[in-house]
């Protein structure tokens, strides 16, 4: 799992498109913790922090503490939303965990060793991935960081399924089904350069009289 942060938060006391647009101008974003059968907490986090650690990799996997009012409060970010247009970040959710939460989230695959895979090395296959990230349930608190697949030994055909990844103790895949992550695929073949390519030519053979008479006749 991702190393835990802290993030200096404040709360809010207005909210509404008026005061969010207020708090994005002074380099804040609105953000809310709801959960744990609590009320929802409306709060404001740093903006650039955020920014940076949403587009740093694993921010929906990595608990964080939030720091508000001298309270403690430990979280997983759960969503957010980005402007359509500048996509800029206008609001973060954020779920209240502990010891006891169990949480649904999707978390990357890895591939490793392709060059120990025959079906890539030698047979200039291809690694076609399937899935990129997987959905699984874990306790908040031991959320891993993705699964690593081994491609050592895979030839052309050879297939990465559900059952083959490793999971830590307590997680397991929200799937039961023993799908295909990922395929090595025979390599693609060479497409012809249309330029280099003979265009067909169309030879008469011979033409019917039916033919010839609806050719345009001298006239006299």
């Amino acid at each position: 799992m991702s190393e835990s942060y802290t993030v200096k938060a404040e709360a809010r006391e207005k909210v509404g498109k008026g005061a969010a647009r207020h708090l994005r101008r002074n380099g804040r974003v609105p953000a809310v913790i709801y959960g744990d059968k609590q009320e929802p907490l409306p709060i404001s986090v740093p903006y650039k922090e955020t920014f940076l650690r949403l587009h740093g990799g694993g921010f929906l996997t990595t608990i964080a503490t939030i720091d508000v009012g001298g309270q403690q409060i430990k979280v997983l970010p759960k969503d957010y939303q980005l402007d359509v247009v500048k996509d800029t970040l206008t609001h973060v959710d954020y779920l209240r965990v502990s010891e006891r939460t169990v949480v649904t989230v999707r978390v990357p695959v890895h591939f490793e060793n392709e060059d120990a895979a025959p079906g890539i090395k030698a047979q200039d296959g291809v690694l076609n991935v399937v899935h990129h990230d997987i959905e699984i349930q874990a306790p908040a608190q031991s959320i891993p960081d993705g699964f690593t697949v081994d491609l050592t030994g895979l030839e052309i055909g050879g297939a990465v399924h559900a059952s083959d990844l490793k999971l830590p103790n307590g997680v397991k895949l929200t799937s039961d089904e023993d799908f295909v992550v990922a395929t090595i695929v025979p390599p693609m073949a060479e497409e012809v350069d249309e330029l280099d390519a003979e265009t067909p030519v169309t030879e008469v053979t011979e033409q019917t009289d039916a033919t010839a008479e609806d050719e345009p006749k001298s006239g006299n």
